[in-house]
C-alpha cells in the first residue's frame, strides 16, 4: 500500500479550478472585511442530532456510548444498538447492510450524524466505515488501483442537516486506543466549545514529494485567514515543542515528535499518507496518533488513495468552517470531497468558534 511517486490525481485542470475557487472565496472575504459569519443559532447541530453506535457485544464501546452521551446530553432515544464481532478490522460488506438496514430503522427522524463508538471496526469491504454508515455500502465510493471515487453532496456544503437535505448522515469515530484515552478525547472536545481558542494552525511542507500534494495550495490558504487566525507555513517534516497547536496538516507516512507540542481543545491534525486510517496493524502511523498526542480530530485513508488531494480534508476548507463555528464533524466532513475510502476520527460536536458554548438547536 503506497503512494504512487507521480501521482495521476492531480490534472492542471484540477488545479486550475482549485485556484479559481480560492480567489473567488478570498474575494468574498475581503468584501465581507474578512470577518466570521454570523452563525444562525436555530440550525445549529446539537446533541439531540447525534445518534451513538454502540456495539452492544464490545464492553469498551458501552462504556463510550454511556460516557458520551451523559457528557454530551444526547437523548437516550438517540442510542443505537449494534451486535459485531469484537476486535475485527474489517466488515464484510453483505453483513453490514444487514447491520445498516436495522440502524436506519432504529435511528430517530431527528438524526443528522453518527457517533460510532468504538474504534474496530473501521472498514467495511473497501470502504471506510464512517462513510459506509453515512451513505451506505457502494464500490462507488471507493477504487481499486487510481481512480476516482464518488463525490460527496456534503463538500463544502452549507447545510446544517445533512440527512434532512442531502440524505447523508455524516459518521465519525469515538477512538482510542484505551476506554481511557476516549474519555480524555471527549472531555478535550467538550472544553473546546464556545473556547475561541488562540493558538496557532501549521501547514507543513515535507521532503516527501508524493504525500506533500496539499503543499502547491498553503500559501492561498494563509492569505485567506490572514486576518483571522494565525498561519505558519513550515518547510520541514517535523513540528517539535510547539504551544497552542490548533491545526497541523502535513504530507508523510510517519511524524516524529507530534507528542512533544501543546494542543488546544478541539485541534485538527492529518497527515497525507496511505493507511492512516488503518487504526490497527499498519506499518505507517495510525491517524490515531494524533488523538493520543492531544488532537479532538483527525482522518486517515483505510485503503491506497492514489494521493488523490480528493480523498483528504482540504485545510483550506476545514480551517474556514471551523472557524465559522461549524462543529468538528460538519467541517471536516465538507472538507474531504470523495470521503469513501477515508475514515474520521475524533469527538464530533467539539465546536471551539461557536459563539454559545451549549448549543440547543431546534430539532
Amino acid at each position: 500500500m503506497q503512494i504512487q511517486r507521480r501521482p495521476v490525481t492531480h490534472p492542471t485542470v484540477t488545479l486550475f479550478r482549485f485556484l479559481l475557487l480560492l480567489c473567488l472565496v478570498s474575494a468574498s472575504h475581503v468584501a465581507g472585511g474578512m470577518t466570521p459569519e454570523e452563525p444562525d443559532t436555530a440550525s445549529m447541530l446539537g446533541p439531540q442530532h447525534v445518534g451513538v453506535l454502540v456495539n452492544d457485544n464490545d464492553p469498551a464501546s458501552r462504556e463510550i456510548a454511556a460516557w458520551y452521551m451523559e457528557k454530551r446530553g444526547i437523548p437516550p432515544e438517540n442510542l443505537i444498538h449494534v451486535q459485531l464481532t469484537p476486535g475485527r478490522s474489517v466488515m464484510n460488506p453483505d453483513r453490514f447492510r444487514l447491520v445498516l438496514e436495522r440502524v436506519r430503522a432504529e435511528t430517530p427522524e431527528t438524526v443528522q450524524v453518527y457517533a460510532l463508538a468504538w474504534t474496530l471496526p473501521f472498514r467495511v469491504g473497501c470502504m471506510s466505515i464512517t462513510t459506509a454508515f453515512a451513505a451506505g455500502y457502494d464500490e462507488a465510493w471507493c477504487a481499486k488501483g487510481c481512480k476516482a471515487t464518488r463525490k460527496s453532496p456534503y463538500f463544502d456544503s452549507d447545510s446544517r442537516r445533512p440527512f434532512d437535505d442531502l440524505g447523508l448522515r455524516p459518521a465519525m469515530l469515538l477512538a482510542g486506543e484505551s476506554t481511557s484515552d476516549v474519555r480524555t478525547l471527549i472531555e478535550r472536545g467538550i472544553a473546546a466549545d464556545g473556547s475561541r481558542p488562540g493558538g496557532t494552525g501549521y501547514l507543513l511542507s515535507t521532503k516527501d514529494k508524493a504525500r506533500n500534494v496539499r503543499a502547491r495550495f498553503y500559501p492561498g490558504i494563509r492569505m485567506m485567514q490572514s486576518d483571522r487566525f494565525d498561519l505558519k507555513i513550515i518547510q520541514g517534516n517535523t513540528l517539535r515543542h510547539r504551544p497552542g497547536v490548533m491545526f497541523y496538516f502535513t504530507g508523510l507516512a510517519r511524524i516524529d515528535g507530534i507528542d512533544t507540542n501543546h494542543y488546544r481543545p478541539g485541534a485538527i491534525a492529518d497527515h497525507l499518507t496511505s493507511a492512516g486510517g488503518k487504526l490497527s496493524g499498519s506499518s505507517q502511523m495510525s491517524s490515531l496518533e494524533w488523538l493520543k498526542a492531544g488532537a479532538t480530530g483527525s482522518y486517515g485513508t483505510v485503503v491506497e488513495p492514489c494521493a488523490f488531494v480528493q480523498k483528504f480534508p482540504r485545510p483550506d476548507i476545514v480551517i474556514n468552517r471551523y472557524l465559522n463555528g461549524e462543529t468538528l464533524i460538519e467541517a471536516y466532513w465538507k472538507s474531504v470531497a470523495w470521503p469513501g475510502q477515508g475514515v474520521f476520527i475524533g469527538e464530533p460536536l467539539a465546536a471551539p468558534f461557536r459563539d454559545t458554548e451549549s448549543p440547543q438547536p431546534s430539532p
